[in-house]
């Protein structure tokens, strides 16, 4: 064999591991990137669930004579918020994130306010309806805690074969790019301060 056909052949070689192996991270990085959009859409489901459970609660603790009308109304103002904010798999921005993580905060934290208040109403305790949502709402929180949990693991997953050499090489040129995570929300990190007085 002459010495042009051993180079070509080597060079073509090359061409040919280097396409297969090009084509295998594109293939893995697909199947990251799928990944994320699975565990986030489990997410957004989980949270719309929480939602659904909303006006139930609502018209329940309505039922109520004198329950507080602001409490109720800081609920539905808040599950409003929380259902306008769209976000796709494809454009988790830090900002969107933010704005996402922050609306459904605040429906996390009137829920709570409305359940805290409507332990002061002996009726609603004994309610079977109230009690009924109350537990299909706790365990939706659980649910949502589940879901953002994989939802970071596969970000974690994804934003590591994404930035990994030699992957990292062709990622951004094939269209993939770092995603965002969950954070955790402000002030979480500090404990609270609790005293009894003297």
């Amino acid at each position: 064999m002459k010495t042009s056909n051993i180079v070509l052949l080597s060079i073509l070689g090359l061409f040919v591991i280097l396409f297969f192996w090009g084509c295998g991270g594109y293939n893995g990085l697909v199947q990251q990137d799928e990944g994320v959009k699975k565990a986030w859409n489990n997410v957004q489901s989980d949270y719309q669930r929480r939602a659904d459970l909303v006006p139930n609660l609502v018209n329940t603790v309505k039922g109520e004579a004198n329950f507080e009308k602001s409490t109720l109304e800081a609920v539905v103002q808040a599950r409003a918020s929380a259902t306008q904010i769209k976000l796709d798999a494809n454009d988790l921005t830090p900002e969107k994130m933010q704005a996402y993580q922050q609306a459904q905060g605040q429906l996390s934290q009137s829920l709570g306010r409305l359940l805290a208040v409507a332990e002061n109403y002996p009726n609603l305790q004994t309610n079977q309806a109230f009690q009924g949502l109350q537990a299909q709402l706790e365990g939706t929180e659980n649910r949502i805690k589940v879901s953002r949990d994989d939802f970071n693991t596969a970000v974690q997953s994804y934003n590591v074969a994404v930035r990994t050499f030699p992957t990292s090489i062709f990622a951004g040129m094939w269209g993939f790019h770092v995603k965002e995570g969950f954070q955790a929300d402000a002030g979480t990190q500090n404990a609270p301060t609790v005293n009894f007085g003297n």
